[in-house]
Order: structure tokens, then C-alpha cells, then sequence
């Protein structure tokens, strides 16, 4: 046995095979749409994967996964992991643009989609040639396109195949795919093996333990512990870190509970109902509304279930955790770290915030190095955050990027990440931001989250965004775009520039700024830069 996903799941699945393993609600109401034990989610992707194999998808081969949170995507994972297939997540956000670069880039061959999504579907697929098999979950609506290649109902697909297992044997080298950006540009591919994905984006079957030292140990440890941990990813599927979630609860031998989409008084109330221990999230733009539930209309609802609520993919501000941790100061709030490229990296200390910066308590493999150089950076040295060991191989059909981005170091690989950062003392670091989107102002570097942070300490500001626009002066100048908070004074430049004085170096503070009704994120609460440079520089909204 390998560290297969597949393969762990399964010696899972045969350890503890009565208990519930998943949940899906439906909304609004939160009644049960749809309860599986692990035989029985086993057992769905068993005939999820016949179907593939049936219809010629076979190992190596890329099925992407077009669909809202829900059994399906999790069945649809898990299915592709069985045959050796590799599972593409796709953004529902995507519009037929965006989906036709994909589907291409990724070379899908067949394609698990919501029915809601059908005429974008239809109007992608004469640009993906090679994507020749789709599977349809759920009904589309009256006068939806029909696709170039003819739909299987996914109740179809799931009554023509077979329940059992009998697959081919796999490896700790099979293939994971996972796609990110499109915010800042085209999407990117990041391939990892399935081994290093275990380690770096799950722990190794222990993300705060010790890591299971050989993959017949995972199951040996479910079988010896306990049920009753719940595990609530709020955030879409599609986005890395909440699959990883999930599949970690599963590593565990617990439940996931799963929304379709996230509506902040839903999951308090299911919170409550599921009696929920974990629940992750992304960043501030899914904590705050839930902290507003939470104080208002849901004030007094039982989270004391409630262990550990977790943050990755975006920084949380020190006011939305301050607020957090006054409503449920038994909660444990973690700010993590990490990426599609590097799994976990760290979490960010309790001191970390405006004054102090997003100081990050990291892992032992991960380091700040020279970008140049490839050189870890000594004590109060800035450079871009890298991580070594189990990285992915690389980024799918782009051999450029991949050569930018992954190097070797004394033997051991290593992935150069985006994020530019201080090093400190004690496996201690200061997240500055993404190099990318990095401000160039006079010859002055700004660094758009940090202000960020300083902005939404503000009481009358709910959201913000920080882009750099052109100036005939300075090159650039620093540009907020600002969502004032429901029932508040709309903040004006002065104030605001007043607020920032008192925390921010002179050069950093925003010299425009543009109100608007609502800061545009992605689905998994990922900022849009390039709407935020857009608005602020006078595009409009």
C-alpha cells in the first residue's frame, strides 16, 4: 500500500464502515438533503468510477469538477482518484472565456457539471476538442443550451455502475491537479503527486500531530479512536482549501458537513444542529458576516460544540478577530497559511496585526530566501517565502512558469512562492504580500495587504481592497477601494487617511479613495486585484 488518496480512503472506509462520513444540507431550512456512512460514500464512488471506466475515462486521464458544494463533488473526487483518473476542480465563476481556456489548458477529457451550469458549459466545449465525455448532476433549467457532446445524468451514470471496488492497483506517484488564480491572471494547474500532497497538504494524516509513518497506520488509528468530530468546510469545494478539509476530516474517520453555498445564518444554525467541532472558512469576507450573525439575528446560538474555527487563502484582520473572539472566547481562531503550491505553511501568532505586521509561526520547511540566489535570507533579511520537501512538480503545461517557480537546493526540492516576507527568530516570520501586487510608489515598496489591515481597523469600514494606479508624480500611488459598513457614516479620504497616519508609514497611506456597494471577491472569498485597480483608477464598478 502507497500513500494513495484512494487507497487511504478505502482502508479507511473498511475500518470503520457504519459511520456517517457525510452530510449535505440543503438551503434555505437546513433539512437533510442527503446522509452517507463511509460504506455508503464508498460505495457512490464505486459506481461513479465504473461509469468512467465504461465509458473509455481511464488513468492519467483529467475530469474537471464543475459543481457547487455537495455530495457529488466529493463522490465525483473520489471516483477519478479510484481509476487513477486526476480530478481538475473548476471555478463556477468562470464564464465561457474563462472556462474555454481551462477545459483546454487542463485537457479535460470528461466533465462532472451542475445543471445550472449548462449554457456556459454549452458555450465552452467547441473550443475544448478533447473533452468528450459529461455528467450531469441535477436538472437545467427551461431553454438551456444542449452541448455539443449528449449529457449522462449522473443518476444514470450511478445506476449503470457497479457498487464494488476491483480496480486497478495505484501509486503514491498518481497525479492531483489543482487549479488557482485567475484573479491576477489565466489559471495555473499545479501538479502534485499524491504522496507529497498527503504530507504538505494533510499532514500526513495528522496536521497537528505527528505524521503517520506508514499509510497502513492511518486506518490503524481511526479504528482506534473515537467518532464525534465535525467538520465544516464553508468554503466552495473548488477552492483547494477546502477539499483538503474535508479530506482530512476523512482521514480522521470523522464527518464533513457540506452547504451549497455559504449563508452565514445557515451555518450557525448548523453549528448548532450538527453539533459542528471544526469549521474553516476564507478570511475576513466569510468571518465577518458570520461575527455580524453572531452579535445580531443569531446572537445566543449553542456554538459550544465549536473547537476551532480556521482561516486560509486570506489574512483576517485584527478587528474581525478581536470581534470573534469576544462572542466565543472559548473558540480557537486560526489565521493559517498556505497555498495550491506549498500545502500548510504556518499560522499567524496573536500578536500579529497592523502594529506588528502578519507575523507567521511556520513549519520547519519553510524558510525565506534570496529570490536569486535560492539562499535562506539570515534574521531581519527580506525576501520570498519558500518551502522544501514534499512540493508539487510543477504547473501544468506551462514549463516556464515551473522552471520560475520550483528549483532544487542541495538535493531537495524546493517551490518559490509569491509572497514576499521578513525572517525572524525562532521559526517566526512577517508576511509582507504578494510580490506581484506590490506597489511601487516613488521607489517606496507598499505592500497592499498591509494597508488593508490598517483600513479595516477602521469601525466604519467593512471590507477594502488596496491596488496601485498610475501617477505622473510617483509612478504609481496607493488607491483604496473601500465598502463602507451597513448603518455607518461613509468614511471620507481625510478620515481615513487620519485612521492610516497613526499606523502606517506616510508613503503607504492610501492617497484615493472610491466607496463602493460591495468589495468583489471570489466565491472562497479571494480578493479580485484587478477589479480593485479597475474601480480605483476610475473604471467604474
Amino acid at each position: 500500500m502507497d500513500y494513495n488518496l484512494a487507497d487511504l480512503f478505502e482502508s479507511v472506509v473498511d475500518a470503520v464502515p457504519a459511520r456517517e462520513a457525510l452530510v449535505h444540507l440543503d438551503l434555505p431550512g437546513g433539512g437533510a438533503e442527503r446522509r452517507l456512512t463511509y460504506a455508503g460514500l464508498d460505495a457512490a464512488a464505486n459506481r461513479l468510477a465504473h461509469h468512467f471506466l465504461d465509458s473509455g475515462i481511464g488513468p492519467g486521464e483529467h475530469v474537471g469538477l464543475h459543481l457547487y458544494n455537495g455530495v457529488a463533488y466529493l463522490q465525483a473526487l473520489f471516483a477519478c482518484l479510484k481509476i487513477r483518473a486526476v480530478p481538475v476542480n473548476v471555478n463556477y465563476r468562470y464564464v465561457e472565456e474563462e472556462l474555454a481556456y481551462l477545459y483546454r489548458d487542463a485537457d479535460l477529457a470528461a466533465l462532472v457539471y451542475d445543471a445550472g451550469f449548462t449554457d456556459r458549459v454549452s458555450a465552452a466545449l467547441p473550443r475544448a476538442e478533447r473533452l468528450r465525455h459529461l455528467v450531469r448532476v441535477g436538472t437545467p433549467p427551461p431553454g438551456a443550451a444542449t452541448p455539443r457532446v449528449v449529457p449522462v445524468p449522473l443518476a444514470d451514470a450511478e445506476a449503470a455502475g457497479s457498487p464494488a471496488r476491483g480496480f486497478a492497483p495505484r501509486s503514491g506517484d498518481d497525479r492531483f491537479l489543482i487549479y488557482t488564480g485567475g484573479t491576477t491572471g489565466m489559471p495555473k494547474g499545479v501538479v502534485w503527486r499524491q504522496e507529497d500532497l498527503f504530507f504538505s497538504g494533510l499532514g500526513g494524516g495528522a496536521p497537528t500531530g505527528e505524521p503517520v509513518g506508514r499509510p497502513e497506520e492511518l486506518a490503524e488509528r481511526v479504528a482506534a479512536g473515537d467518532e464525534g468530530l465535525v467538520f465544516f468546510p464553508t468554503a466552495p469545494l473548488m477552492h483547494g482549501t477546502s477539499t483538503l478539509t474535508a479530506l482530512i476530516a476523512f482521514g480522521f474517520g470523522q464527518k464533513v458537513v457540506l452547504h451549497r453555498k455559504f449563508a452565514p445564518e445557515e451555518v450557525l444554525r448548523t453549528v448548532a444542529r450538527e453539533r459542528v467541532s471544526s469549521l474553516s472558512l476564507v478570511g475576513d469576507a466569510m468571518l465577518r458576516p458570520l461575527v455580524d450573525a453572531l452579535a445580531g439575528p443569531l446572537r445566543g446560538t449553542d456554538c459550544s460544540s465549536l473547537f476551532s474555527v480556521s482561516s486560509s487563502g486570506a489574512v483576517l484582520s485584527e478587528t474581525v478577530r478581536a470581534q470573534f473572539a469576544a462572542l466565543l472566547p472559548g473558540v480557537r481562531l486560526l489565521n493559517n497559511f498556505g497555498s495550491s503550491e506549498s500545502g500548510f505553511n504556518g499560522t499567524a501568532t496573536e500578536d500579529a496585526g497592523p502594529d506588528r505586521g502578519f507575523r507567521l509561526r511556520v513549519n520547519d520547511r519553510t524558510a525565506v530566501v534570496d529570490p536569486l540566489t535560492h539562499r535562506p535570507v539570515p534574521p531581519g533579511g527580506t525576501g520570498r517565502i519558500a518551502q522544501r520537501g514534499h512540493v508539487p512538480l510543477g504547473y501544468y503545461n506551462d514549463p516556464g512558469k515551473t522552471a520560475e517557480t520550483f528549483f532544487t537546493l542541495r538535493g531537495e526540492r524546493w517551490v518559490l512562492l509569491g509572497d514576499m516576507a521578513t525572517a525572524g527568530e525562532d521559526g517566526v516570520i512577517t508576511v509582507l504580500g504578494r510580490g506581484s501586487q506590490c506597489i511601487n510608489t516613488g521607489g517606496e515598496k507598499v505592500f497592499p495587504e498591509e494597508v488593508e489591515q490598517a483600513l479595516k481597523a477602521h469601525p466604519a469600514v467593512y471590507d477594502a481592497l488596496v491596488a496601485g494606479v498610475p501617477d505622473t508624480r510617483w509612478g504609481q500611488r496607493v488607491a483604496a477601494v473601500v465598502q463602507p459598513r451597513d448603518g455607518a457614516v461613509p468614511p471620507t479620504l481625510d478620515v481615513l487617511q487620519a485612521h492610516c497616519r497613526a499606523r502606517l508609514a506616510g508613503y503607504k497611506v492610501p492617497r484615493s479613495v472610491v466607496l463602493t456597494d460591495r468589495i468583489r471577491r471570489s466565491p472562497s472569498g479571494k480578493a479580485d486585484y484587478r477589479w480593485a485597480r479597475t474601480v480605483a483608477a476610475g473604471g467604474g464598478d
